[in-house]
């Protein structure tokens, strides 16, 4: 399926615009001659008044030009130094956008707004049930340069990568913001990792850029002297720090993917195509005008933490809700809907993870039901794909539109969306991820075309957008063997799907979750899908496991609800009736094993591939931390058989459970 994200457009691509200099430093901006309704609200209150033609007319508008079209999104930020060239292929895989411009990403999400007057509008709003504490930081008592000093004075430079390993904390995101102010990279390392998980991208981050892992080890080390300092001390007498002009693509962060196993592959992300793009999906695909206030209920150590806790809603003008808690235990079910409620969101993103967890603990939003939230307009969901059992449920329980959308830690914001920003329907086909942008096409392994609702691969046309993965941190020939080697002139998603006949596009598994049953290549989301339609079912992962004879057949590891009664022979048999009416009998679906929880990556998938060794009796890795312990894996083995190499065989366990 190819995907040409590359042609992302907004309402009204033909807007006159002219350059002008501020006063008192070289900084290009611009400003709208366009006439435009609602002028308090600005270009983005394009939600007001688009219709569901502007989508099919920026998507036309940007197909035939991008380059044009990326041009005049660039001009909504600011620049030391205007771009001579917007996009530079010498490589398509390497793509070079905003050619020659300088600028820099701390003072479009800071500084300019404090200067434009939005400096008393809040910029963080940290609730924290952990802690229990709640906080207030608007955009003018955000101390960026102060801290911006504090890292200069202590022989931090432009280039040098800095590693920041914090809770979900305000200061956490000043860090980010201060390193990008002095031009050094940030390398932000999720909080929830162990020492041993820690070290190995500390090591990592040592390479050099540019440097290759098979390079032998150098002979010497030197150490810096230990720095132990106070952060209110040292803030105390800092001198703030000017932001640095720097080069468009200047990195901005090394951010590691949310694989679970293999080298570790750090992402690497630019400035200017990051903060164009970035600002654009705002107004855009969440429909958001400056001063709303969104939250991203997400970590920052995950990429919808550096784009839509940071960088994307203080780029936009917006205020940042961040959330220092669960969406269960915290304490309670209803955490959710007191943030929502408190804060006044107008729109929050999530993953669909959450939604499944509130609802298996409260199948009825019963402590939802305490708060009104009268200010949400729109909820969005993504990093993994929901079902439609729960995307309704949403729906019912927030009583807003709930967006399904699709994208990547590579990609850096949405591959395809509703679009609210250009008339995109709030009520999409159930189980869709959105209309993707121009030149997506669904192909097979032979990179032929396939008919709608084919089950096909994803890929997308190069050269990748702006804002999409520079590199991978000390490895670009990992880079192009591990993203663009399968289909030559593509970016490979690994991530299957297909369109329908109306171009919304339905993402059902990871590639490689693909279960070949017989010849027949089902998905394992889609069969998830269908068991969840069972009303005892909270959480479902489907894998394969290996058959003599079909080569694959499906097997569900199911979580019940809390409430649920009926005895696991009854459920088994109602499940399986249900995939077999919803699916067909070629899924060969005979198997269900119920276990207490089901383990999640810290971005909230499903480790299948651990899962899938393991079922098969294959050695499998338990790497820290999930949304389960890995006592999980203890509830699907059973414990009664070991293998001498040290492994479980559940095989033998599945044998003698289901007769296989």
């Amino acid at each position: 399926m190819q995907l040409q994200i590359k042609h992302l457009v907004r309402l009204n691509p033909r807007a006159a615009v002219q350059r002008r200099r501020l006063p008192g430093r070289k900084l290009w901006s611009c400003c709208e001659t366009a006439t435009r309704p609602h002028a308090g609200a600005g270009a983005w209150s394009c939600r007001f008044y688009a219709s569901d033609c502007a989508y099919s007319r920026a998507f036309a508008a940007a197909r035939e030009q991008p380059d044009v079209f990326w041009g005049e999104k660039g001009l909504d930020i600011d620049w030391f130094e205007p771009w001579t060239k917007t996009l530079h292929v010498d490589d398509p895989v390497f793509p070079n956008w905003f050619v020659g411009g300088r600028l820099n990403m701390c003072y479009n999400a800071v500084d300019r707004h404090v200067e434009s007057g939005r400096g008393e509008q809040p910029a963080i709003i940290h609730d924290s049930p952990v802690t229990g504490t709640k906080k207030i930081i608007t955009y003018g008592e955000l101390q960026v340069s102060k801290l911006a000093g504090v890292l200069a004075k202590n022989g931090v430079r432009q280039g040098d990568l800095v590693v920041i390993y914090m809770p979900m904390v305000p200061e956490a995101m000043i860090a980010m913001l201060a390193c990008a102010r002095i031009g050094a990279p940030h390398s932000l390392i999720f909080g929830g990792f162990a020492s041993k998980e820690l070290s190995v991208r500390i090591d990592h981050r040592c390479l050099k850029d540019g440097e290759k892992e098979e390079n032998p080890p150098t002979e010497k080390v030197f150490l810096s002297p230990e720095l132990s300092l106070d952060w209110d001390e040292e803030m105390a007498s800092a001198r703030p720090h000017e932001c640095v002009s720097l080069p468009s693509n200047h990195p901005l962060y090394v951010l590691y993917t949310s694989g679970t196993t293999g080298t570790p592959k750090g992402v690497v992300r630019d400035t200017a195509g990051y903060a164009v793009m970035l600002k654009w999906t705002m107004s855009n695909i969440y429909g958001l005008k400056p001063g709303d206030i969104w939250w991203a209920a997400s970590d920052l150590g995950w990429v919808v933490g550096h784009s839509y806790i940071c960088y994307a809603p203080l780029l936009h003008g917006n205020s940042t809700i961040l959330y220092e808690g669960k969406p269960v235990g915290t304490p309670d079910p209803g955490a959710f809907f007191r943030v929502l409620s408190e804060h006044g969101a107008s729109s929050m993103f999530t993953a669909p993870t959450a939604i499944r967890a509130i609802r298996q603990q409260d199948p009825h939003a019963a402590h939802g039901k305490k708060y009104a939230l009268n200010r949400l307009q729109s909820l969005f969901v993504a990093g993994e794909r929901c079902d439609v059992e729960t995307l309704e449920w949403a729906k019912k329980s927030f009583g807003v539109p709930v967006l399904d959308h699709w994208w990547q830690t590579e990609t850096g914001s949405a591959i395809t969306a509703s679009f609210m920003g250009l008339g995109g329907s709030p009520t999409p086909p159930a189980g869709q991820a959105g209309k993707p942008v121009p030149g997506y096409n669904v192909i097979d392994d032979q990179m032929q075309e396939v008919k709608p609702r084919t089950l096909g691969n994803i890929v997308v046309g190069l050269p990748l957008p702006p804002g999409a993965a520079l590199s991978l941190w000390g490895n670009k020939s990992l880079f192009k063997k591990l993203y663009f080697s399968k289909f030559p002139g593509y970016y490979d998603t690994m991530d299957a799907g297909f369109l329908d006949e109306d171009g919304f596009l339905y993402i059902m598994s990871r590639s490689d979750d693909v279960i070949n049953v017989a010849g027949h290549r089902l998905s394992a989301g889609a069969l998830e899908e269908s068991v969840l339609l069972h009303s005892a079912v909270g959480d479902c992962a489907v894998v394969g496991l290996e058959d003599s004879l079909k080569g694959h057949i499906p097997l569900a590891l199911c979580v019940l609800k809390n409430e649920v009664r009926d005895t696991e022979d009854k459920l088994r048999t109602e499940i399986v009736k249900l995939v077999r009416d919803t699916v067909g009998p070629v899924a060969a679906f005979k198997n269900v094993l119920f276990v207490q929880g089901l383990p999640k990556t810290r971005s909230g998938k499903i480790p299948r591939s651990s899962l899938s060794n393991l079922i098969n009796g294959k050695p499998y890795k338990v790497k820290q931390p999930w949304f389960c312990s890995s006592g999980v894996y203890k509830c699907i083995l059973f414990f009664p058989f070991r293998l001498c190499d040290g492994f479980y065989n559940p095989a033998l366990i599945f044998q003698q459970r289901f007769d296989l």
